[in-house]
């Protein structure tokens, strides 16, 4: 995943040039971010330093922003998970956007959160046990919010990330 920056993330993001063993430093790391060095070099054919410093390089030049755990949520009780769509009251649009963002962000319930342009303002991923607490999340998170104008709430049954099917059955 990557390292949220929120609403008001940098303006003025370059590209960054990567050439061929970088590239493929990438798409390694993307796949397995648990991978050792000394598996990493293999792959690439190159010397166990150089990986390290190329993937160091990669991490301080911002391509690599960090390296994250996969989670099942079945296993800790949050087995049901749902995509709620946030369209936010106009007016104070900025204040509103970063108020509701701080806010959502950090609860416990909440797997990812995108800002977003479109219908929708934002969409919050949640992990939850039931859909009551669906609901109660909903509820006591969202509509409350003085600044909130509507939600729409999908469940997911499965979804796919880097390849890797995940199912909730």
């Amino acid at each position: 995943m990557s390292d949220a920056k929120g609403a008001g993330g940098p303006k003025n993001l370059r590209t960054v040039e990567l050439d061929e063993t970088d590239q493929r430093i990438v798409e390694i790391l993307e796949r397995d971010g648990r991978i050792t060095n000394a598996d990493l070099a293999a792959a690439l054919d190159i010397a166990p330093s150089t990986a390290h410093a190329r993937t160091r390089s990669l991490v301080e030049r911002g391509v690599i922003t960090g390296f994250h755990a996969s989670v099942d949520h079945r296993r800790l009780g949050r087995g049901l998970q749902a995509i709620i769509g946030v369209t936010l009251r106009g007016g104070t649009r900025h204040d509103s956007i970063v108020a509701f963002a701080d806010e959502v962000r950090v609860l416990p319930q909440v797997v990812q959160l995108f800002f977003l342009g479109g219908t929708d303002d934002f969409m919050v991923h949640i992990a939850v046990g039931d859909s009551s607490e669906v609901r109660q999340f909903v509820v006591d998170n969202l509509s409350t919010q003085p600044f909130v104008a509507a939600t729409r709430t999908s469940l997911i049954f499965e979804y796919h990330r880097n390849g890797v099917a995940s199912s909730f059955a």
